[in-house]
């Protein structure tokens, strides 16, 4: 199992409720950052191990197997994408909330809060995506 499909989820689990309860971020902060580096990481290097197990067995799959495959590569890249944004704009805010009782104002928090929730659910949705066509191409006939 891929370390990303845990830590996507928490990070953005993690990203939102920071975004979003500004009176829990004291108390957050540390998890966010951590999981703002781990995920993307984690993404990144199930994206580069996929790419060259499929590099190494490129000539084994068949047309539709080779399909199916370009389809979890293209997700997997996708959901890096989403999940670096997602990590970096947690970092930003995480660093600039640091102090307890330390406050954004008003349109810096709301555009972290926008930028937070497209960036947490384009994660979701590609992780889910990415793991969805990975089983399929593992256990759907190709």
């Amino acid at each position: 199992m891929h370390l990303a499909v845990v830590f996507v989820p928490l990070l953005a689990i993690g990203a939102v409720v920071y975004a979003l309860a500004a009176s829990w971020r004291p108390k957050l902060g540390w998890a966010v950052g951590l999981l703002a580096i781990a995920a993307p990481v984690a993404t990144f290097v199930a994206k580069e191990s996929g790419q060259k197990l499929y590099d190494s067995k490129l000539s084994t799959f068949s047309p539709k197997g080779k399909q199916i495959l370009a389809d979890h590569m293209h997700f997997g890249s996708m959901t890096f994408w989403f999940v670096l944004g997602l990590g970096i704009v947690s970092l930003i805010m995480v660093a600039l909330t640091l102090r307890a009782g330390r406050k954004l104002p008003v349109v810096a928090n709301l555009a972290f809060i926008v930028l937070t929730l497209v960036l947490a659910a384009g994660s979701g949705y590609y992780v889910f995506k990415t793991g969805d066509s990975g089983a399929t191409a593992v256990w759907g006939t190709y």
